[in-house]
């Protein structure tokens, strides 16, 4: 009798649960992104890659855009094409020529001379930043700190001198570019992930000292994405790194754009793209603020058997550095 009421009570339990998940999966889905609008949306990195598809994201959205970046040339480039995306003839266009990791007097006098010249930012998406791969004992000195520079401080630096003004506003959303890599290190990425793993406690406690203020935060984990930087990235990449990351394929610049553009505007914490991508950021998902109360459930609810997905995932890369290190060293004893 006791089996019996267990196995219907389990039975029930499983169904309610399958129920509860597809109604707030249908409610996340019917929910719209924030407007825009006239809103003045500045982005880091927007040069190029993912960052110009931001921004030609926001200009389709009717956002006032300003682009930073260090190359004058290519920012000018970038800018025409932005201006190519605008839905309204008033909406502006412009770019701005800076290093965002060197001085941060300097980056905090521009961006405020930015906002008294264009108006205040509402948006700032961080997207600067970019890859050495290699292993750790082939890393430079120069390169280890160029990739924190780049990576950390190319973020930290327009975020701390923004978001005093934001949270003063009562209102901002501000976007933390990470990588998969944010979530698990990757071989040949030692210093890459470290920087990545670097901004996601950055956005995790940031999103505790805006969320208060009207301000919320996003962390984004692009994939492999076909860009200019992955595409210098694969000059220095290690067979094993190739290999590791082939099988996640390679993802577009827009799509990786328009999923963090919505997500930041629907105020959701993690902003991933495609299946794999959510079962990395739900099984890692930690202490980090659950994006929604759907992403909460799932996790809740699927953890257990995403951490073996996981481990068979771990055990496959693993299997591949094992291999090319047995290649390797046959081609040695051939040689």
């Amino acid at each position: 009798m006791m089996m019996h009421f267990l196995y219907l009570a389990g039975t029930w339990f499983l169904f309610a649960s399958i129920l509860a998940t597809l109604g707030l999966f249908l409610y996340d889905w019917l929910q719209k992104d924030r407007q825009i609008t006239g809103k003045h949306v500045v982005v880091t990195g927007g040069s190029s890659g993912i960052g110009k598809s931001v921004a030609i994201s926001a200009a389709k959205r009717g956002a006032h855009v300003t682009i930073i970046a260090r190359n004058a040339k290519r920012l000018e480039e970038a800018t025409q094409e932005i201006s190519k995306a605008v839905i309204d003839s008033s909406q502006k266009v412009q770019y701005l020529s800076l290093d965002l990791s060197s001085d941060y007097a300097v980056v905090e006098k521009a961006l405020w001379s930015l906002e008294d010249e264009a108006g205040p930012i509402f948006m700032l998406i961080n997207c600067a930043g970019g890859a050495v791969c290699g292993k750790l004992e082939d890393t430079s000195a120069s390169d280890i700190q160029g990739q924190i520079s780049m990576n950390f401080l190319s973020s930290v630096y327009p975020t701390k001198a923004l978001v005093g003004r934001m949270k003063s506003r009562g209102e901002g959303i501000i976007v933390i570019t990470g990588s998969v890599a944010s979530l698990f290190g990757i071989y040949g990425f030692s210093i890459y992930s470290s920087t990545k793993f670097a901004l996601r406690g950055f956005a995790e406690a940031l999103h505790m000292e805006t969320k208060p203020y009207g301000v919320s935060v996003t962390l984004s984990f692009p994939p492999d994405t076909d860009t200019p930087g992955f595409a210098n990235e694969n000059k220095s990449k290690p067979m094993e790194t190739r290999l590791i990351s082939e099988s996640g394929g390679l993802v577009n610049p827009d799509v990786v754009a328009e999923k963090t553009m919505s997500d930041a505007l629907r105020g959701k914490f993690f902003s991933f793209v495609g299946f794999e991508g959510g079962i990395v950021s739900a099984v890692c998902a930690g202490m980090s603020p659950p994006s929604s109360f759907t992403a909460l459930v799932i996790q809740v609810l699927l953890m257990g058997p995403l951490r073996l997905v996981s481990a068979g995932l771990l055990l496959h890369f693993n299997g591949i550095v094992n291999k090319c290190k047995h290649d390797r060293n046959k081609n040695k004893k051939l040689e």
